[in-house]
């Protein structure tokens, strides 16, 4: 199967009780025209997200360079669809884009997809959940429930700036060597954090290794 993109999808703001900020946007919806991708810069201090037209709100802890784009798999859904027993629709994680075809959890840290004709994205890291996160979900201990599966989604880095859209092919063009995938990394920051110190020797970007040294306290 090609891999593609199913759905590009937008903040629409809503109101939310789960923390300070008081607006959410992890309210994401399709779009039916191409969406410009390019580097957000610094979390607190940028554009926040890399998506022209979406909007973040907690930048203290979403969105930024090492953060500008989040994937979620189709195919990831459709499982948890069948754990939870209700339909959910692309988009009600808060992905930017939804894929098919593609395995998104199995990708190594740091690997490299192109998107269409130009744009180029690289994965950081897997999406840790949030308060807001088993708000917009209303299931019970959602971010434990969440947590114990290996299925987080990818955030992803900008390389080269383009547009996305709909049906854009997704390639994998490059793949580092050290094996260690986007479910790994995520089991580890959660379940297993001493295993971040191995992390600390990839070719990772600095401000992620510095996440790292965060969680393990050195």
């Amino acid at each position: 199967m090609t891999s593609v993109v199913l759905q590009v999808n937008l903040a629409v703001p809503e109101t939310s009780n789960a923390k300070h900020i008081g607006t959410t946007g992890i309210n994401k919806q399709p779009v039916d025209h191409p969406v410009a991708v390019r580097a957000p810069g610094p979390k607190r201090t940028g554009l926040h997200s890399g998506l022209v037209g979406d909007q973040i709100f907690d930048t203290e802890h979403h969105g930024g360079d090492d953060q500008a784009v989040y994937a979620y798999a189709r195919e990831d859904y459709d499982w948890w669809e069948e754990e939870l027993g209700r339909k959910l629709p692309s988009g009600i994680f808060g992905e930017n884009l939804t894929t098919a075809g593609l395995d998104v959890n199995g990708a190594l840290l740091g690997e490299t997809w192109k998107i269409g004709d130009e744009l180029v994205l690289q994965t950081t890291f897997g999406r840790i959940p949030c308060a807001t996160f088993q708000w917009k979900m209303a299931e019970p201990r959602w971010v434990k429930r969440f947590g114990a599966e290996r299925r987080p989604g990818a955030y992803l880095r900008v390389v080269r700036p383009g547009n996305v859209q709909a049906g854009d092919p997704v390639e994998i063009v490059d793949r580092p060597a050290h094996g260690v995938t986007v479910a790994d990394g995520f089991h580890a920051w959660l379940h297993e954090p001493q295993l971040l110190r191995g992390y600390l020797d990839l070719d990772l970007p600095e401000t992620l290794k510095d996440d790292f040294r965060r969680r393990l306290k050195i």
